[in-house]
């Protein structure tokens, strides 16, 4: 979880920074997030989030930096799904993920079922966010549809964050909770448009098997016979 000291400490230490560096940071801590593992030393969000700050403050373009972010998310995922799809077997015995094996599973249970829809969510969690698109690669899901879903998450995700951070200005007191319940939300609602489309699910299923039976009134007149 993003905690305001770690916030307040990073943002006096780049806020002097020239533009051009604190751009080059957040690149490289966005797209290593994933492609270099760098996010479980340092979640995405925590860079995106104090770099909302500076811009802000008038040191860096707040437009140009939604981009930036948005572009490393993408990139650095995809370049996570590349050594998933081809060291995948490998990652699993590095020490920081061996020993989170039961999320892991989970993960790739969660794929198999559901791809596209979990690596929109794992966008929105420190952890998934770091392993999710090389847990893709290893999967084998097709990577037309992990760019889909993780480009949809990149954007929301990137521009949410930076904007949080530009429009909380020096409230740093209020990030962490606004930032918690914006991946909160996020999560519910993808949750609940789950729920709906299962209950639909078996609301057609059930009206086709009636539809059936109603074009097919001899079968049950067989299955009657039969007993």
């Amino acid at each position: 979880m993003l905690n305001a000291s770690v916030v307040s400490f990073l943002l006096g230490k780049i806020q002097h920074l020239p533009s051009g560096l604190v751009y080059g940071l957040v690149i490289l801590l966005v797209f290593g997030e994933a492609a270099l593992f760098i996010g479980f030393v340092l979640p995405g969000e925590t860079a995106v989030i104090v770099a909302g700050v500076v811009a802000s403050q008038g040191h860096v373009n707040v437009g140009l930096l939604c981009l930036l972010v948005v572009v490393s998310a993408i990139a650095g995922d995809s370049v996570g799904y590349a050594v998933g799809h081809r060291y995948g077997d490998s990652l699993l015995k590095l020490p920081i993920v061996r020993d989170r094996r039961v999320s892991i599973e989970r993960a790739l249970d969660g794929l198999a079922k559901r791809g596209p829809v979990y690596v929109f969510v794992g966008r929105f969690t420190a952890f998934l966010r770091a392993v999710m698109p090389g847990l893709a690669g290893m999967s084998k899901m097709r990577y037309r549809r992990f760019l889909a879903a993780n480009a949809l998450g990149g954007v929301l995700w990137g521009v949410g964050y930076t904007l949080l951070g530009y429009f909380a200005g020096s409230a740093l007191s209020k990030i962490e909770n606004f930032a918690s319940w914006f991946g909160i939300g996020v999560l519910v609602l993808v949750v609940g448009l789950l729920v709906v489309l299962h209950f639909a699910k078996k609301r057609r299923d059930r009206a086709r098997e009636a539809a059936w039976r109603l074009a097919h009134p001899e079968s049950d007149g067989s299955a009657q016979r039969a007993e």
